[in-house]
């Protein structure tokens, strides 16, 4: 059972007292150089006498700031443009390559990293090299013949899945009037160039089975932009009415995230009010809240390039309809179900198989008057039935348990068939009646610990009574200056 919702008012005023924030120039503040040296030092263990070597992003087009790529990040907490960094599997060493500061660059924006010994302490890399000295190190790598461990993958940014970039990067190489590759393929390239004699080899196979278990201060930021998510939920609650735009919710939630320290949004808003509930990525954003309809709000922020994802579903006047709770409260039993079937050590199937008995026995008991509902809950718990052809993955299918979250929404894939400690994924299944009439999904964080799980989210309300209470209060938007109506 949630808390009651006005026992967190007064986080929404205490919003990260002591929260990590990410640097715009130079190295994050949310992780000490320590977290960073000791995930240097696993992938040292997995590469021999090889090296790894990588490339950061680079600064934005525009006026907006510099968003580190994940791999690089994870690697070296560096928020720096045109950065490069190597990894030295034999001498277990690091060395990060910088452009030198300038004057004028320090005048525009402040002290950032520069080439030496202080900006060394600040990374706890073991050197920091100008950046022209990159090609030097490459030329050296390549005359002894090493292995080389590049990231094979795009780069992946804010409000951006690893899934998502590769789709965009497919796309456009194969559309006739486009046809340009990746930074990724051209960095690529370029080494296989300067080291023809060298072997390469795919760094994100052993990057991605380290981020699918996150540390203890990884987890913290996790719960941290959870707890943000949260919140903005909540407030979102506490401000929809009638004649509302969804993307006056999403207004009320930015707020929350921008004053919590979020440096963006995890993944566009999708704020879908009655008809639109249906598409699960549906983010225009730009329909009226109607009375008698229900919301489905999902959106997160980006902290220190890390996320969450949380959904909740609530009545656009702050009240249920009597048709609109049998369905609600149907399909929250039935996620319930799920949700308390998860186990440390276990297997999707074995979880499913454990909810589906749950969820026949609370169909047995459950005072229908709607066959349309009845049918759709049928259809639902039928989803989780063994059939010959159910995958048994993590990840897989209808029987599935949603997806990992970390640096991305839609993070690195379980490594493993079983659910293990440190292992951080939603759920979020989806009943929706024939013909989109009425629709609900909500999504959990779920943290696998030693003994079990922890529901990060647990503390944004899902039980009707709950939601109604915290809709009766005021939000953000019955204080903020009102603008003229269109």
């Amino acid at each position: 059972m949630a808390r009651h919702p006005r026992q967190l008012d007064i986080a929404f005023t205490l919003l990260l007292a002591a929260s990590p924030e990410v640097a715009q120039q130079g190295f994050t503040d949310a992780f000490p150089p320590e977290e960073f040296a000791a995930r240097r030092a696993r992938v040292i263990a997995q590469i021999g006498d090889g090296v790894a070597v990588l490339q950061g992003t680079t600064e934005r087009r525009g006026e907006s700031a510099l968003r580190q790529s994940n791999q690089f990040f994870y690697l070296t907490g560096v928020t720096e443009p045109r950065a490069f960094l190597i990894i030295d599997g034999k001498a277990g060493t690091t060395t990060l390559f910088l452009s030198p500061a300038t004057p004028r660059r320090v005048r525009a924006i402040g002290p950032y990293l520069d080439v030496n010994e202080e900006s060394r302490g600040i990374t706890g890399v073991d050197a920091i090299e100008p950046r022209d000295a990159f090609t030097a190190a490459v030329a050296k790598i390549a005359a002894e013949k090493r292995a080389i461990f590049t990231p094979k993958k795009p780069e992946v940014l804010g409000s951006e899945s690893a899934s998502d970039v590769v789709a965009f990067m497919r796309a456009t190489k194969e559309d006739p009037w486009d046809g340009h590759v990746g930074r990724d393929e051209t960095f690529i390239a370029r080494l296989k160039a300067a080291a023809p004699d060298s072997e390469f080899k795919d760094l994100d196979l052993i990057l991605d089975a380290l981020r699918a278990v996150k540390s203890p201060r990884e987890i913290a930021v996790i719960r941290e932009a959870t707890r943000l998510t949260g919140l903005a939920i909540m407030e979102a609650m506490r401000d929809a009415e009638p004649g509302m735009f969804e993307y006056e919710l999403e207004a009320a939630a930015q707020y929350v995230y921008k004053r919590g320290g979020a440096f963006g949004e995890s993944y566009f808003p999708l704020i879908a009010n009655g008809r639109n509930m249906p598409y699960t990525h549906y983010h225009k954003n730009r329909d009226r809240l109607r009375k008698g309809d229900l919301v489905q709000f999902d959106w997160a922020p980006d902290l220190a390039n890390y996320t969450s994802d949380v959904t909740r579903v609530f009545p656009a006047d702050g009240k249920f309809t009597p048709r609109q709770r049998e369905f609600y409260v149907i399909y929250l039993r039935l996620y319930q179900a799920l949700l308390t079937s998860i186990r440390v050590h276990a297997t999707a199937r074995e979880i499913m198989d454990a909810a589906v008995v749950k969820m026949d026995r609370i169909m047995a008991g459950y005072k229908f008057t709607d066959p349309k509902i009845r049918g759709t809950a049928e259809g639902f718990v039928n989803r989780y039935r063994v059939s010959p052809n159910a995958p048994a993955g993590p990840s897989a299918g209808p029987r599935g348990l949603g997806h990992s979250v970390g640096m991305e929404v839609h993070d690195v894939r379980n490594p493993t068939a079983t659910l293990e400690p440190g292992y951080v994924f939603t759920i979020e299944p989806q009943m929706t009646m024939e013909g989109g009439e009425l629709s609900a999904r909500l999504e959990d964080m779920i943290l696998i610990t030693e003994t079990g799980y922890k529901n990060l989210s647990a503390f944004v309300p899902v039980e009707i009574a709950d939601i109604e209470r915290l809709m009766a209060q005021p939000g953000l938007g019955k204080h903020a200056l009102k603008l003229p109506p269109r």
